[in-house]
Order: C-alpha cells, then sequence, then structure tokens
C-alpha cells in the first residue's frame, strides 16, 4: 500500500471576496454576542444589586468597550473554530479552516491563528494574498464542499491498485 498525505490545492482557497464577506459577518455576530452578553450581564447585575458593575457598565469608556470587543472576538473565534473549525460566518459562506493537509487544525494552531488577527491590519491581508493569520498559523480557508469532493477523489485515487481483503 502506498502511504501518501494530501496537500492542499490552491484551487480549493476562497477568494478575497468571500473572506471579506466571512469578515463583515463575523464583526456583526461578535457585535450580537456583545450585546446580548452585555443585557444578560446587566439583568443579572439588577437581580443581585450589583450597583458598581451597573454604574460601569453605563459609563464605559471607548477603551473599555474596545478592550470587551476584542476579549469577545477573542473568545468567538477559539470556540467557534476550534470547536467546529468554522466561525458563524463560515457556515454560512460554506467554507472552513483546514490545515495543509485539508484537517481540522489542532487547537493550539487555532489560539495561534486567533491572536494573529489582533496584528494591525490583518483583516485587509487576506486581500493581496492568504492574509497573516493564515500563513502565519499555516491554515488555510476552503470551500467545505469542494474540499470533502477533493479528499474523496485523492482517498479513492490512493486506493487503485490495493488489493481487496475479504
Amino acid at each position: 500500500m502506498v502511504d501518501s498525505t494530501y496537500i492542499i490545492d490552491d484551487k480549493l482557497l476562497v477568494s478575497g471576496g468571500k473572506r471579506f464577506l466571512n469578515y463583515i459577518l463575523d464583526i456583526i455576530f461578535i457585535l450580537i454576542t456583545v450585546f446580548t452578553l452585555a443585557v444578560v450581564l446587566a439583568i443579572v447585575a439588577s437581580v443581585f444589586g450589583w450597583q458598581g458593575f451597573l454604574i460601569w457598565m453605563r459609563s464605559m469608556s471607548d477603551l473599555d468597550g474596545q478592550i470587551v470587543f476584542v476579549g469577545t472576538s477573542i473568545f468567538y473565534y477559539i470556540f467557534f473554530e476550534g470547536i467546529f473549525g468554522r466561525s458563524v460566518a463560515k457556515f454560512i459562506t460554506g467554507t472552513i479552516v483546514v490545515n495543509e493537509n485539508g484537517l481540522k487544525p489542532d487547537f493550539g494552531t487555532i489560539v495561534k491563528r486567533t491572536f494573529c488577527r489582533l496584528i494591525p491590519f490583518d483583516a485587509l491581508s487576506f486581500l493581496g494574498s492568504r492574509g497573516w493569520h493564515d500563513s502565519i498559523s499555516d491554515t488555510y480557508v476552503v470551500n467545505k464542499k469542494a474540499l470533502s469532493e477533493e479528499l474523496k477523489m485523492f482517498h479513492e485515487f490512493s486506493l487503485i491498485g490495493v488489493e481487496e481483503i475479504n
């Protein structure tokens, strides 16, 4: 039996336009998450009488808001890409994050990928190439359906000439 390993073909990589759509959709879902979290925390703080927390929430500075947004973004990407290999936007657009072998990256790689998103102008880096958070973490964003078909064909092709065992 021939032992071969699948390597991602560049034709599977999604376009810059789809990457931009993923980015916009993810920002929307992160903002929805921040809003939902704020409402839930305000309700909990009201029920338990945490007046100091409520005062802080009402008087948050821009810096506080940015810290909350960045923290929520980190949690969002690590949670969704770490568990499912795709963010909510990637579910919608039919794309997925994989390693060079077309497999779900390990959790450490997802954490590295997520923190690379904090690099200034990273969101624009994918317009010219793979994007910094992809290239630094050795990950790829591909069309999930096309990848499945490609992997199936690769594994079927690798079985040619292999003797069947009854």
